[in-house]
């Protein structure tokens, strides 16, 4: 696979090679525990979906296991004492071999012990989670963090069995998938389950120092946010015939090029940064319209536009405006800018980074800065498997699926709007039960895929003016 091929990357996509473990402990500034603390104060994980982001999350969970929480909601670690209370993962669950295999060779050399996961524990196939899920009692966590195609079902087993869930974004791929998370957060909240979602950039200690400036009023009324993520290509090839159409779409790299598993490439790489719009509005968006399109002569075979430029309106008026290209050998960006009546910001850089500072005026150059927010001492995706082990371990409230899926679904809309050629609005879209996939739920190895290649083996891609999504 060439590298315009590879799948887009998190800095939680750690299991490249073992030795970037080392890398990981020193970022959570812990040293990990080689014993384990008594059997009844153990959290016990399961792990569905075995690749990077998953693996990573494990490796968070585990450091997160030496935290202390104190009564002024302020943390500390603890080195070698498990102050936090021990972690062990317990049982994993894939669709491939492949991926269970290299995860559990990875994460077993290097967080040895902390891992008991036997063969009779790991898992594969379609219903894999359940059997994963199984391995828990209520109060442990399940991780799940296969495509978003796979999110509601799943975290509806695991509410269902009373488990707390720390699930990765995407959360859904359409309106109806994020119809289910929604009401599985419901039932999670009346079981007093702990529910973390995997937009991270919610626990940047950064970005909750700029909200706090903005809030105060430091930017005045924000006006206009600029969101850019401009990378190089991700283009796919031919569908090979004499393959299993449905697992060859599910294999590493080619979910984000389906609509129906991964939501598509530009939720995949933006959601992020549409998060951080509401957030930084503090509001969902009342409507949204865009444009995308293909360069001449492209010859990517998946559903993806090579860019798409989204904007949206929220009830106040105010825009957010949301970029996205994925062209090879052009202007690349990463970040993210607030425009206020007072001054403007910058509130994100460049893969996530807390590059999060306020300027004299609206000229965005480090020359002109009057504010900067204090460095981060716990990365994000450390900080918030910190704050969900310390509600499980506390009895505290934490259940994020209601923002997160919130988001997830204003993400599509921008989407949507882009594909159907269309002003899309807030209500349209929470009244909608679209669905590109009505049978996840029943998949197994045998089932046609959802969407099928055409004779040179490429995928529709959306019309606006006849692209239906919501």
């Amino acid at each position: 696979m060439s590298p315009e091929l590879n799948p887009p990357t998190t800095r939680r996509e750690f299991l490249k090679d073992t030795g970037r473990w080392a890398a990981l402990s020193a970022l959570a500034g812990l040293t990990l525990p080689h014993v384990h603390a008594a059997a009844d104060d153990t959290i016990r994980l399961a792990l569905i979906g075995c690749g990077g982001r998953g693996s990573g999350a494990v490796a968070n969970a585990m450091s997160a296991g030496g935290l202390v929480l104190g009564d002024d909601g302020g943390t500390k670690r603890a080195a070698l004492s498990g102050a936090g209370g021990p972690v062990k993962l317990v049982a994993m669950a894939d669709l491939r071999r492949d991926k269970l295999d290299h995860s559990y060779k990875s994460l077993s050399e290097s967080l040895r012990d902390l891992i008991e996961v036997p063969p009779e524990r790991r898992f594969l196939g379609f219903g894999a989670y359940r059997q994963a899920i199984d391995c828990l009692r209520p109060g442990d966590v399940a991780i799940l963090a296969t495509h978003a195609a796979f999110r509601a079902p799943h975290l509806e087993y695991a509410v269902a069995k009373g488990v707390n869930v720390f699930m990765e974004k995407d959360f859904a791929s359409d309106p109806g998938g994020i119809q289910r998370i929604l009401k599985a957060g419901e039932a999670a909240e009346k079981k007093n389950l702990k529910i973390a979602a995997g937009l991270m950039c919610r626990h940047s200690s950064a970005r909750q120092a700029l909200i706090q400036q903005i809030r105060d009023g430091a930017l005045g009324d924000i006006q206009l946010i600029r969101a850019y993520r401009m990378d190089s290509s991700y283009a796919m090839p031919p569908f090979p015939r004499g393959e299993n159409e449905l697992l060859w779409q599910l294999s590493p790299g080619h979910p984000y090029q389906f609509l129906w598993a991964g939501g598509g490439l530009f939720i995949e790489l933006m959601i992020h940064q549409m998060d951080e719009c509401f957030w930084i509005k503090d509001a969902w968006p009342v409507a949204a319209h865009g444009v995308g399109g293909r360069i001449p002569g492209s010859t990517d075979c998946s559903q993806n536009l090579d860019h798409y430029a989204v904007e949206f309106t929220f009830p106040d008026g105010a825009k957010a405006q949301v970029v996205n290209r994925c062209i090879s050998n052009c202007y690349t960006d990463f970040a993210t800018y607030i425009h206020g009546t007072r001054c403007a910001a910058q509130f994100s850089g460049n893969i996530h980074a807390p590059t999060t500072h306020i300027y004299k005026d609206q000229r965005t150059e480090r020359s002109n800065l009057t504010w900067r927010a204090p460095r981060e001492t716990v990365n994000p995706w450390q900080a918030e498997w910190d704050v969900l082990l310390s509600a499980i371990r506390q009895n505290k409230p934490h259940n994020e699926t209601r923002r997160a899926a919130l988001a997830n679904l204003g993400a599509i809309m921008g989407r949507a709007a882009v594909h159907m050629g269309k002003i899309v609005t807030w209500d349209e879209v929470m009244a909608s039960n679209f669905q590109f996939c009505a049978n996840v739920d029943a998949l197994t190895e045998q089932s046609p895929a959802p969407v099928q290649a055409d004779a040179q083996g490429r995928y529709p891609a959306p019309i606006p003016g006849q692209t239906v999504e919501i």
